[in-house]
């Protein structure tokens, strides 16, 4: 970190401003998305898009019932009238071969839309052609749509009482058809269409005949009796649609410039009765030389999109669809226009004849009934882009000229990204995205249609569900077949915001063979695009079961070639992806050990990137988690890998250390029985010894006093502690058992078969798995972990390789003793299953041989010659002992448990306990076939142990980050957004903070003892510490945390840090405390946890928790220390770990820094004061070595300017100052006996000092005391008790003092400072 970024005491004025610029620059610590949100995938939206039901129109009914040269008796045309029908006057020819050719044409009209259906015409017939023809489709068509044309133009209108006419034989009479019959016929799924006068009649007929036919299938359904139920059943019409010309009352248009069957031309041939109708129009003059003559010969096709026709074509088709998308509910457009193309296709058209036909007072109707539509905006881009097109038309005909293509398209690609780029958060979707669809079949606008479709997706899941909703599937699963580099990014970026919302998108991809897109894409390392899309390309392989396609395709050496990407995102997808796909899948991981990818991947176990040290894991876990039988070969490279594995014990991400409890519980599966045998030794081991409890050990000098409970209170809860129980219970193994035999590295030793570390760390004794509490207790986890010799464990001749097993149960041993309580939950599950199995069904005999082990090459777990036998006696049950350093002192209370808690079932566990047969399996404990019958009746019988769908969630949470916008400005850039105004407020605020602190500090203290504070503390204070801005005070008892509104005198929370009861809180920090505040607390053992949300209306939630130093003992000394061990464990900045050797044989007990995180001091136990230069080796680091304490160090303290000095004080109260580069102290000051606790205030020359004796007194920088406090305020105010903190505050000259009596009060330079 840069020292201008780093606060310094203020000189002047400039500088103050300086450091209130800086607050915009200082980085946040701990504010990743792996800290703020949960471990875990988004929630899957319901997905509407994909028609379960998707539908075909396979026979179409034309039933034309023209009576050509006879007009209907009920309807009086005018002269002249609108004769042409199919665009055929029929009065042109003779009425039978005018009929013929009619019928010819529209059956060549519908074809255009549906070539491929079953067509039958029925000409002029009667009602029982009508039926055949009816009956006929409907059996061939079986459960797809029948479509069903009807054109009374030659008959009288439709009846009241739901009825068509059609003729008799000879065409002397006009005869009624009921409207109840065609249904019975016809039949559903149908489409009617109807193109008379009145059609509306018809459609309510349809509704009212359709209703009574579904209440005679209700009372057939109800009463079998009755006589409706020994009729064949009527068939139910819900799913019908009907199109109708016109309303009930409303005759069809006569105008002799329109064809008479307007309604079809309008269905069926769209583009020419539109291109008719705007010649028609007043607006049609403002285009020169186009007359209806010339629009018969637009040339082109209307399947040629660059021809003038078929962009016309295109544009209506986009134009329509867009208003439909606009206008209709969701689920009516999916059904109208994405079920059927046919139908799609009509109801396109559908939406022309309704603006065409309401400009001559006729109003088409259909049911489902849709919105009206003639005045959307979109039909005057229609207007416009017929008006572009028309206008060229005299030069090319007559010219020759060539067709410029229209801007349609372009201009609606612009309106989008208008749209992107200027809306606000929350708004209607863009119109325009059926349009972008549409513009996807054209090369021209693809690129840049395909990149703002990614910039939209990239808005959220919302987005992703509307373009799918839209029908973007086909298209982009069409484009993977294209072989268009440039395309190559945008379609990987597209399919991975598909993948990531919609995962049931797989099944399409693999069966279009759209994998092989992603693995060319991966294998493309000159790909000319950000390196982004190629992990993204990793990302959707990983979606894939279609591993052997993906093996052919190289993928995993294509993988191992990108683990040494420099893209983080990339390392971390490629592992997911190897891990996914030898996942069970026993061909994948013989390919990855013939390539080594196992070796390759240890490089990612050291990775800077937490997600990629999680994905590392994953896939080795997942290496080693592989069900198939182990040769001597597989069962090398298993222990391998596990040994690797265990370097990350003391990882400093609890999501990596989550994914190693999984990643070795693979391994507990695959060699079960071995695990089982150590676990049974372990016991047996701590049965053998016998060790005083820690309780035992207390020293009288040990100041924690007794608590007396009346004053507890309860403890709100913890979010991300629900399952803390009391100190004693649940995560019972002892964070002491970290006693494994590690490397400088924090990882395991390389290991031997004689390597077994001298400390132990175990098992427990065992009850029954349906008590509340795990098998393992505390009191024998604690015992093991201070058994001082195995060297029995060497007689596990039955589990070759023995060191492996043991080191791997060491490990989790220390997981289960992890801060962080997801960590030593997964931990402890995979224990007690194992110690469970072992114990409760069988008791594995030693092998007294042990020459007999040959360790060069470890043994299968399949190996046979494993003897057993059952010991006789039951399990021990559960000691009851507690056992603690303040044995005497009450726990004060956790969260209320709830009143009934489901009975302990081991959820991890894949196997049964007892085989069908013997076979060779790692199954050692397998009592036989014979015995399975009266095995039935045990409470553990047949009980699932270590389940392999163990996992922490990594897959589906690191897929979320694709279903989340990663383009968007983050909201803390974004100078609008309420996070950057909140941050500018608490900005502002510490501004004034510095400033009048520093008014106050300039004009001099001369004494400092107003009390502005008092209240009882709900446990012992141990350590105090001020928020440097806000007006709360942090105050620490041995476990919990209080937090107090020192300027309301109110208190805001209490809440249970989670350390185990043997330990104690010794220091506390804010981060970030000039934004959004964390709270970093450090307990004795070396565990640090960062909590958020506390101080306020949240529950309070750990962010992080690991351990910092691990062989930690606790001190008895009543004086708070920072650490208590023999190394210096620096963590700068973003936490990196730097270890240092002091060099001392007794403990640090005080650490400080000066401002460049460059020069460390520490105190230490035996009174030396020594000096570190972090930068230099650590050899060599110990740069100053003072020795002129008598006692134990209580404070030393590097003042942070840039000549500033070393200040320490000892027990016995002598306070030195020390110049760095001088070897001698330069001044000496004598304060009180029996010092407790001393702090140094970081901006005014002052020193504060509390005594065992029940004072406190304050020093300013020559050594006069300016105040000395003994009582507290008010009259008769009563002594103070023995110090046991005190702090200041950063900023104001504020004193903080917790005291053994449980108070803890505040002084201040002045009464009502604030």
């Amino acid at each position: 970190m840069d020292s201008d970024l780093l606060h310094s005491p203020a000189v002047g004025l400039a500088e103050e401003e300086e450091a209130d610029m800086n607050d915009w620059k200082l980085p946040l610590a701990f504010m990743k998305k792996r800290h703020s949100e949960k471990i875990e995938g988004s929630k899957a939206l319901a997905q509407s898009w994909r028609m379960k039901d998707r539908m075909k129109t396979v026979s179409v009914a034309l039933v034309l019932c023209l009576n050509v040269g006879v007009d209907p008796p009920d309807v009086v045309k005018t002269s002249p009238c609108a004769r042409l029908e199919c665009w055929i006057d029929p009065l042109s020819m003779s009425p039978q071969k005018a009929l013929e050719t009619i019928g010819a044409n529209l059956q060549k009209q519908y074809e255009n839309w549906q070539p491929r259906a079953r067509y039958k015409q029925s000409l002029d017939p009667t009602v029982d052609e009508v039926k055949k023809l009816c009956t006929s489709l409907r059996r061939n068509a079986k459960e797809e749509r029948v479509l069903f044309h009807y054109n009374g133009h030659g008959v009288p209108r439709p009846t009241v009482n739901g009825e068509i006419w059609v003729f008799n034989k000879n065409y002397t009479q006009y005869i009624p058809l009921s409207i109840y019959d065609l249904q019975t016929w016809m039949g559903s799924p149908s489409i009617f269409v109807y193109d008379c006068s009145n059609a509306g009649i018809i459609v309510k007929s349809f509704k009212q005949f359709a209703l009574q036919r579904e209440q005679e299938l209700e009372v057939a359904a109800i009463n079998p009796s009755h006589p409706l139920a020994q009729m064949p059943l009527p068939p139910s019409m819900k799913n019908c649609i009907q199109l109708a010309a016109c309303e009930a009352s409303e005759l069809l248009p006569m105008n002799p410039d329109l064809p008479a069957d307007l309604f079809t031309s309008c269905l069926t041939t769209p583009i020419k009765i539109a291109l008719r109708w705007f010649c028609m129009q007043k607006s049609a003059k403002l285009v020169p030389g186009v007359t209806l003559d010339l629009i018969e010969k637009i040339p082109g096709r209307l399947n040629d999109r660059r021809t003038p026709l078929g962009e016309l074509n295109w544009i209506f088709t986009a134009i329509t669809d867009t208003i439909a998308w606009n206008v209709l509910p969701r689920d009516l457009f999916q059904k109208l226009f994405r079920q059927d193309l046919l139908v799609a296709s009509l109801f396109r058209n559908f939406l022309l004849a309704e603006r065409i036909m309401r400009s001559y007072n006729c109003t088409p109707v259909s049911s489902p009934r849709l919105p009206p539509t003639y005045m959307h905006a979109m039909w005057q881009a229609w207007d416009l882009a017929v008006d572009i097109c028309l206008s060229q038309l005299p030069t090319i005909i007559e010219e020759g000229t060539a067709f410029r293509h229209s801007p349609f398209f372009a201009e609606q690609l612009t309106a989008f990204q208008v749209w992107l780029t200027m809306g606000v958060e929350n708004r209607n979707p863009p119109e325009q995205l059926p349009i972008v669809l549409q513009v996807l079949l054209s090369q021209v606008h693809r690129l840049r249609a395909l990149d703002l479709l990614g910039r939209f997706l990239d808005l959220g899941p919302w987005a992703v569900s509307l373009a799918l909703s839209v029908g973007i599937f086909p298209y982009v699963l069409k484009l993977l077949q294209s072989s268009a580099r440039e395309l190559r990014p945008l379609l990987v970026f597209i399919w991975a915001k598909i993948l990531a919302v919609d995962s049931s998108c797989q099944a399409d991809l693999v069966k279009d063979n759209g994998h092989k897109y992603f693995l060319s894409v991966l294998a493309d390392n000159y790909m000319p695009v950000s390196i982004r899309h190629r992990h993204q390309g990793g990302r959707i392989l990983f979606k894939y079961s279609c591993w052997e396609a993906c093996l052919q395709g190289n993928l995993i050496a294509n993988c191992l070639e990108q683990l040494s990407d420099p893209h983080p995102l990339l390392r971390q997808w490629v592992a997911i992806c190897l891990g996914r796909i030898w996942q069970n899948f026993d061909p994948a991981r013989w390919c990855g050990v013939r390539d080594s990818a196992h070796e390759k991947l240890y490089t990612l176990l050291s990775d800077p990137i937490p997600e990629v040290r999680c994905a590392a894991v994953f896939a080795l876990g997942t290496f080693v988690g592989n069900s198939a039988e182990r040769t001597d070969h597989s069962t090398t490279i298993d222990h391998n890998v596990a040994m690797m594995l265990a370097q990350l014990i003391n990882d400093g991400s609890p999501v990596v250390r989550k994914e190693l409890v999984v990643a070795l519980s693979h391994l507990v599966v695959q060699y079960e029985s071995n695990f089982c045998t150590v676990a049974l030794q372990f016991i047996e081991e701590e049965k053998n010894y016998s060790v005083p409890s820690p309780a035992n050990t207390a020293e009288p000098g040990n100041l924690t006093p007794v608590r007396d409970s009346p004053a507890i209170p309860r403890l709100r809860s913890v979010n991300s502690y629900t399952n803390i129980r009391t100190a004693t219970t649940a995560r019972n193994l002892n964070k002491s058992l970290q006693n494994l035999n590690l490397n400088e590295e924090g990882g395991p030793a390389a290991f031997s078969p004689g390597n077994l570390s001298t400390s132990s760390s175990a098992s427990s004794t065992l009850g029954s798995p349906d008590n509340d509490e795990y098998i393992l207790s505390f009191e024998t986890i604690d015992k093991m972990r201070r058994v001082s010799s195995y060297s029995s464990l060497n007689s596990l001749i039955g589990v070759s390789f023995n060191s492996v097993y043991t080191q791997i149960w060491r490990v989790l041993l220390h997981l289960a003793a992890d801060p962080f309580p997801e960590v030593s939950d997964l931990a402890m599950k995979v224990l007690n299953s194992i110690a469970y199995k072992a114990t409760m069904n069988a008791r594995p005999q030693r092998i007294l041989d042990s020459g007999s082990l040959t360790q060069s090459a470890p043994a299968s777990p399949t190996s046979k010659g494993t003897h057993i036998h059952q010991a006789g006696g039951s399990p021990p049950m559960p000691s009851t002992s507690s056992s603690s350093l303040t044995n005497d002192v009450p726990k004060p209370p956790t969260r209320e448990q709830p009143a009934t808690r489901p009975p302990y079932t081991p959820t991890l566990g894949g196997q049964a306990p007892h085989s069908h047969q013997f076979t060779r399996t790692r199954k050692m404990f397998d009592k036989g076939p014979e015995q399975a019958a009266e095995d039935s009746d045990e409470p553990g019988g047949h009980r699932n142990y270590i389940s392999p769908a163990l996992q922490t969630g990594l897959c589906d949470w690191s897929a979320k980050y694709f279903a989340q916008p990663v383009m968007k400005i983050p909201e803390e850039h974004d100078l609008e957004s309420q996070v950057r105004l909140e941050r500018q407020w608490r900005f502002l605020r510490n501004a004034r903070v510095r400033r009048q602190s520093r008014s106050i500090i300039q004009r001099g203290i001369s004494r400092l003892d107003d009390q502005i504070f008092i209240n009882r503390n709900p446990g012992v204070p141990s350590v105090v510490k001020f928020h440097p801005f806000n007006t709360c005070i942090a105050v620490a008892d041995k476990d919990s945390i209080c937090f107090w509104d020192w300027e309301k005198g109110e208190r805001l929370d209490y809440f249970y840090n989670g350390n185990p009861r043997y330990t104690r809180i010794t220091s506390m920090e804010y981060l970030n405390g000039h934004d959004c505040s964390l709270l970093l607390t450090a307990t004795d053992d070396g565990a640090l946890r960062i909590w958020k949300n506390f101080a306020d209306q949240k529950n309070p939630e750990m962010v992080t928790a690991w351990q910092g130093l691990s062989d930690m003992l606790p001190t008895t000394r009543g004086q708070p220390s920072i650490s208590t061990h023999k190394d210096l464990c620096v963590f700068v900045c973003v936490f990196v770990r730097q270890d240092i050797p002091t060099g001392a044989d007794s403990c640090v007990t005080s650490l400080s820094c000066d401002s460049q995180r460059s020069l460390i001091v520490a105190g230490l136990g035996d009174g030396s004061v020594r000096v570190f230069d972090r930068r230099m080796g650590p050899n060599e680091c110990r740069v100053m070595t003072y020795r002129e304490h008598g006692a134990w160090v209580v404070k030393a303290h590097l003042q942070k300017e840039t000549d500033g000095h070393i200040i320490s004080v000892s027990v016995n109260g002598d306070v030195r100052f020390f110049e760095p580069r001088m070897p001698e102290s330069i001044n000496v000051l004598q304060t009180v006996k029996g010092l407790t606790a001393l702090d140094i205030h970081p901006q005014a020359n002052l020193f504060a000092c509390g005594s065992m004796n029940q004072f406190i007194a304050v020093y300013n920088a020559n050594g006069d005391v300016i105040s000395n406090i003994k009582y507290y305020d008010g009259f008769m105010g009563q002594r103070i008790g023995a110090i046991s903190c005190l702090a200041f505050h950063p900023h104001w000259p504020h004193l903080a003092v917790g005291s053994n009596d449980y108070y803890m009060s505040i002084y201040s330079a002045e009464k009502r400072l604030r």
